[in-house]
């Protein structure tokens, strides 16, 4: 295991490029980088397993002849380099295909989740301008609602098509193995991604080719993906952490990723880690706090098959972390990103550093991770800010802004993350919460993380979300929405007993004022808790109630 603090001082951004790329920045493609350079050796790049039980493998040089079909097909439909191309499929090779394709024409790859509804299509393929959209047959039906769509290639699965529709394996079927990649430079954009509203609408924002530097990174330093690892990102690649690390990250390393098609369950993901000999796994606290929800059945069936556990997407709980190397025998590491910068802090499996229980970890080798003040200035420890990149100091950073729209995220030398943060002592970094999450109540400031934090380790409780609501006297009061375990019954006496629970592990000022027993928490379709929705639906209530009094 390499020492953090050397692999930070080491750091070389040629180097890297040289070492990590088969191209120059000057001349790259993504096809090639993850798949045609790997051809010869033979290896697996894809483990599939259907929703139905379907198992199939395929290598880099198959996935080589078929991205080669599939960009003569773009071509002939006119799509040329730096065009845009939808895709909106499950986990399937053809979904690995169609973006591998798309990269080897020089094209942009564009994802759209499976679960989105016509409007958020119609949103993203609006802005993107894309010539054309791959998608399924039961996902079809949705275009029928967004005006305008692009040209649709479907894959059928043996169903009759629509009109005007192109049929995905029998039009691959029809054109040549033979494509050469075309080179853009490193600044050129591969990808086209969308954030995920987590406070509000999308925002697009195109990742330059270079970015591929930093998925590598993360992979290999943070992931510590192993050559003899079997490997499973549980993230779908519609969104930006299946994208970036199931996708390009392990297979511009040469290493195979795992696709599962059908939804998570804790039985199923229990069974594929066990039938398919995973040992690195990634994904978010969502799905991990499901699977210590149902512990002993986990605990049976996993304990002691996993070597490294990697987590995404909001801050991790203590709680989970303790269950994770007591109850599986495995340690899991909390690492922290975002659509804009992918993954910039982490506890990292591959270099030897302190670990501080709760927080993010370090600024990944090659970005400059910093806590700033309201006036700019860089804080020390102990003082909570904005979790802010020193762009300057970040050579891996590629973020430049949103495609086609003005942003306030960049300061001077600083892009500002809009979450709220605090260095620790140590030189790690712990999440505090979005900027606009942070609840101020009698002069305190109180963040949601912590709250939630302890509410989670009641047995009762699976998900919490915690927000500020208005209150004249208090500015805010703390109001924790609950979302509880099997097993356990919503009661007033429940909900004393968790606000004592909260009380005596924090504070007189911190603990919720309020508990409101919910089925489920509002989030984004990537699993990120909408807190702004719950405390818009506290405002509306509050409105509505006051415009009942007033009326009487």
């Amino acid at each position: 295991m390499r020492d953090y603090a050397a692999a930070v001082a080491e750091f070389d951004y040629a180097a890297t490029a040289r070492e990590q790329l088969s191209g120059s920045l000057d001349a790259l493609n993504a096809c090639v980088e993850c798949c045609d350079r790997h051809a010869a050796s033979g290896r697996t790049a894809l483990y599939w397993e259907g929703r139905n039980g379907e198992r199939a493998e395929y290598s880099f040089a198959q996935l080589q002849a078929l991205s080669a079909r599939f960009a003569n097909l773009l071509h002939s439909l006119g799509v040329r380099p730096g065009d845009r191309v939808s895709g909106m499929l499950p986990r399937t090779p053809e979904l690995l295909v169609t973006i591998l394709g798309t990269w080897r024409l020089g094209a942009v790859y564009q994802p759209l989740f499976t679960a989105f509804g016509p409007k958020a299509i119609e949103h993203r393929l609006g802005i993107a301008g894309s010539r054309v959209l791959v998608t399924d047959a039961g996902n079809r039906a949705k275009l029928d609602e967004v005006p305008n769509a692009p040209q649709i290639i479907t894959v059928s699965g043996g169903q009759p098509i629509q009109a005007g529709d192109l049929d995905f394996h029998v039009a691959l079927d029809a054109q040549s193995e033979q494509f050469e990649p075309v080179l853009r430079s490193g600044e050129d954009p591969f990808l086209l991604m969308f954030t995920s509203g987590t406070t509000g609408l999308a925002k697009p924002l195109a990742v330059p080719l270079k970015a591929i530097l930093a998925f590598t990174g993360y992979i290999r330093d943070a992931v510590d993906l192993r050559a003899d690892d079997r490997f499973w990102n549980l993230a779908d690649p519609g969104w930006a952490y299946g994208l970036y690390y199931a996708v390009t990250g392990p297979l511009a390393l040469g290493h195979a990723t795992t696709f599962y098609e059908g939804a998570f369950t804790v039985e199923s993901t229990c069974r594929i880690i066990r039938e398919q000999g995973i040992t690195n796994l990634a994904g978010s606290p969502t799905a991990y706090r499901l699977l210590m929800a149902s512990s002993e059945e986990v605990e049976r069936e996993l304990k002691g098959r996993l070597r490294a556990v990697s987590s995404a997407g909001e801050a991790l709980t203590p709680e989970v972390i303790r269950w994770f190397a007591e109850g599986l025998g495995v340690t899991i590491h909390d690492h922290y990103g975002q659509t804009e910068l992918g993954m910039v802090l982490a506890n990292h499996h591959a270099l030897k550093h302190p670990v501080h229980m709760g927080s993010a970890g370090y600024s990944i080798p090659g970005h400059r991770v910093v806590v700033l003040g309201e006036n700019g200035e860089e804080l020390p420890a102990g003082q909570p800010g904005i979790l802010a990149m020193d762009r300057k100091r970040s050579p891996l950073m590629w973020f430049a802004g949103y495609d086609g729209m003005e942003t306030k995220a960049f300061v001077g030398d600083y892009y500002l993350s809009g979450d709220t943060v605090e260095l620790n002592a140590d030189g790690s970094i712990s999440f505090v919460g979005r900027s606009d999450d942070l609840i101020t109540t009698s002069g305190y400031r109180v963040g949601p993380f912590d709250v939630e934090s302890a509410l989670i380790e009641h047995p009762a409780v699976m998900e919490a979300a915690v927000i500020g609501k208005p209150d004249p006297e208090r500015t805010e009061i703390v109001k924790a929405y609950v979302v509880l375990c099997p097993r356990h019954q919503a009661s007033a006496e429940l909900a004393e007993e968790l606000q004592q629970y909260v009380r005596k592990r924090l504070s007189a000022h911190s603990y919720p004022r309020e508990v409101e027993f919910i089925a489920e928490l509002p989030k984004t379709p990537s699993g990120k808790i909408q807190r702004f929705l719950l405390r818009n639906q506290e405002i509306a209530r509050q409105r509505e109630a006051a415009e009942r009094a007033a009326a009487q």
